[in-house]
């Protein structure tokens, strides 16, 4: 019997779906280089949810929990900011198993999947091209063309080029652009210990240490203004998060920074405590627009598969933009195993876009509701069984039924 050769892979985007997707090729002893256009790759965001979907992945890529310096996620309280405002409503958050969701910064889980891809451990460790754009991508002859005119022969590329991926383009054949949301979102970390220094900020400790999100219930308006605070860093930071109604995007002026003074006005109707916990914040803070991508006719062509915010970003309402590429790039690992051969790829990536289309279809549909329909907002703090569908999923077990299914039994039948 012939031992398959490890496939040549290429990995468009260094962020956490490139170096996640990068981490479960390399185990199993597939040669991969990543691109990334940047001179150094540096996460960008404050902090993130790490649900348990994704821990499931994380431990099969090999990951040490306690790199990430993270924070359980147990309940969420939701802070009424309407009408008299100040109060506080506890619902529980899924625990299977005795586990919960977590919270981390965004770098440390980032410097956690750069680890495991390019340092020490199984299989070969992935190579990380820096200031290496890519323009162009032939899906069916699986090669990339950088800005230097290098033309990269590869058996797989996998764009995980984010919200603007430029692989996208070649896989559908035209340019889908992210879409405008109407929505920005500002963040910042806060040093908790400054804020247990502040009596008037006490309600931030009251019930849990766990996430707040602060909404006006009761209040008529159009106008979207929602706050979210949870710890991370081992407890000893706070992600802030504010998203509000922008609808200057398209505005050639816009800039990515807001005031504190800026935020206090957009604010000025909460409560008394909520705008003492603005009074704490930097006088400038960074903004992004949100956007998401529409759903896609296809992920794959040939020898390209899409993953992570190139083939759904999505709005962060649930929590799931980056979970959502770690199920990816886990799928993509257990069906692209040591014994694919090239020829086998274009088939093994329509099961692959079998496998995850729907599921994320589902999600993003719901944080795209439960962030722009009024009566939808906070849903999911309260949805038990929709926490259950989105977190208690094991795409690991999906992907090894349906590589059994697929390719192993077919195999032996014939």
């Amino acid at each position: 019997m012939v031992q398959a050769q490890p496939l040549n892979v290429s990995i468009v985007g260094a962020g956490i779906a490139g170096l996640a997707a990068a981490t479960a090729l390399r185990r199993n002893g597939h040669l991969v280089q990543i691109f990334e256009s940047a001179e150094t790759k540096t996460e960008i965001g404050a902090a993130i949810v790490v649900p348990l979907n994704a821990q499931r992945v994380l431990e099969y890529l090999g990951y040490k929990k306690e790199n990430l310096k993270s924070v359980d996620l147990s309940s969420m309280v939701t802070f009424d900011a309407g009408g008299d405002g100040g109060k506080n409503f506890a619902s529980p958050w899924i625990e299977i198993d005795g586990r919960v969701a977590v919270t981390c910064v965004r770098s440390d889980l980032h410097n956690e999947l750069l680890r495991l891809a390019t340092g020490p451990g199984e299989g070969p460790p992935a190579v990380i091209n820096f200031a290496s754009e890519v323009v162009r991508c032939d899906p069916e002859e699986g090669s990339l063309t950088l800005t230097d005119g290098r033309v990269v022969q590869s058996d797989l590329i996998l764009g995980a080029d984010g919200i603007s991926s430029v692989i996208r383009t070649h896989v559908l054949g035209h340019v889908q652009k992210a879409l405008h949301s109407g929505l920005t979102n500002c963040r910042t970390l806060l040093d908790v210990a400054k804020l247990d220094a502040v009596p008037e900020l006490s309600w931030l400790r009251e019930g849990t240490l766990g996430p707040r999100m602060i909404i006006p219930f009761g209040v008529e308006s159009d106008e979207y203004r929602w706050l979210f605070l949870y710890p991370c860093r081992s407890g000893e930071l706070l992600n802030f998060i504010a998203l509000l109604d922008d609808q200057d995007q398209a505005n050639p002026d816009w800039h990515p920074s807001v005031t504190r003074e800026t935020l206090l006005s957009k604010f000025a109707a909460f409560p008394s405590q909520v705008r003492k916990l603005l009074e704490m914040l930097p006088e400038e803070l960074p903004r992004w627009q949100i956007r998401y991508v529409p759903m896609l006719p296809t992920w794959v062509k040939g020898y390209v598969a899409l993953l992570g915010d190139a083939a759904h970003a999505t709005l962060p309402t649930l929590g799931q933009g980056a979970a959502q590429a770690i199920e990816d790039a886990g799928a993509l690992g257990l069906l692209l195993p040591s014994s694919t051969k090239r020829a086998e790829i274009p088939e093994r990536l329509e099961a692959y876009q079998q496998l995850r289309k729907e599921r994320v279809e589902r999600i993003t549909r719901e944080s795209y509701d439960q962030m722009t329909v009024p009566k939808e907002r906070g849903k999911f703090s309260r949805d038990l069984e929709f926490q259950k569908y989105v977190m208690g999923y094991d795409v690991l077990a999906a992907a090894r039924e349906v590589s059994d299914r697929e390719f192993v039994n077919k195999k032996g039948l014939n």
